[in-house]
């Protein structure tokens, strides 16, 4: 079951405004972001546009800020309930490699996706190491999908933007959460709320013992 972190977990904004605001750029990168969702402009752009504002700064500052990087409630409820069912919670994501690694150590995700930004001596460089788009973030679950030895019409997806596309059109079912018109329009079904566990009773579809 794949998650996505942006405009999913973290409501209402991404994890990269919310850390430009620490970095001093977050106007900036809003007005990007905003751009992208549009399609005035590619993933890689915004990417690097982030990225530079990242220059100098230590990696192990942003383990901190990520404390208190806004999420939606149920998620680790949610994370839980998929394991029990036996749905493999995965975060497929365009969110930097720290951010989806900080949420899949702290609510107990399977794997997690993601760019990566260039690091050297400890700090970020201003550049990116690995750019991740939408087709990749398909990619990878559809790997992830492979690995596990599953079909893709028995695995899912939750998102709720342009990102999610892709991702959507390659598995059985798609969840669009407090989603965008594009993604609603994309999608199996459309929820919305402010707790993740409003998609459960759509989740159980891919629960053997619930068809």
């Amino acid at each position: 079951m794949f998650f996505d972190v942006d405009g999913t977990l973290v409501p209402g904004t991404s994890s990269s405004v919310f850390l430009a605001g620490f970095l001093g750029h977050r106007d900036e990168l809003a007005k990007a972001e905003e751009a992208y969702a549009s399609g005035d402009l590619d993933n890689r752009q915004v990417s690097e546009l982030d990225a530079a504002g990242w220059a100098g700064v230590s990696e192990d500052r942003i383990s901190g800020w990520l404390d208190g990087l806004p999420l939606v409630s149920g998620i680790a409820e949610t994370v839980t309930w998929c394991r029990q069912n036996g749905l493999a919670p995965v975060l497929a994501t365009l969110a930097w490699s720290p951010v989806g690694s900080h949420l899949a150590d702290r609510f107990g995700f399977h794997a997690c996706s993601g760019p990566r930004l260039e690091t050297a001596g400890g700090r970020f460089t201003g550049r990116v190491a690995r750019h991740f788009d939408e087709y990749d973030k398909r990619d990878f679950a559809l790997a992830q999908v492979r690995k596990m030895g599953l079909a893709r019409r028995s695995c899912g997806a939750v998102g709720d933007s342009r990102s999610d596309l892709p991702l959507f059109a390659s598995v059985g079912l798609s969840v669009a959460f407090n989603a965008s018109a594009g993604a609603r329009e994309a999608a199996s079904v459309a929820v919305d709320g402010d707790d993740l566990r409003s998609v459960l009773p759509f989740l159980a579809r891919l629960v053997p013992t619930a068809r």
